[in-house]
């Protein structure tokens, strides 16, 4: 089991149910829980499925050298990248209006 944290921005009500069923939503869009490796699995597998066009971050406690290890899903200003086995985030600018 492993602490488990997701946040989501401008996802549908469906699947913010569905991460419901399994984490605790402490305020609008984050969930947090103690889950195994198969759940958290499962849990992907849904975001990808439903988050249409929001954004999903989701963070985990692992035995890597940073102690935890996270993905994302969507269009976002902050993106992951691997630095010499870390995975850090670059983040972009925001556009130039006209």
């Amino acid at each position: 089991m492993a602490m488990l944290v997701v946040v989501t921005e401008a996802v549908p009500p469906r699947l913010r149910g569905r991460l419901a069923i399994w984490l605790l939503e402490i305020r609008a869009g984050v969930y947090i829980g103690d889950v195994s490796q198969r759940i958290r699995e499962m849990i992907w597998e849904q975001v990808d499925a439903l988050a249409e066009d929001g954004n999903v971050a989701i963070a985990w406690s692992s035995n890597h050298e940073s102690g935890y290890e996270f993905q994302t899903y969507g269009g976002n200003r902050r993106e992951p990248i691997d630095h010499d086995g870390l995975r850090l985030v670059r983040f972009y600018p925001m556009n130039p209006t006209d």
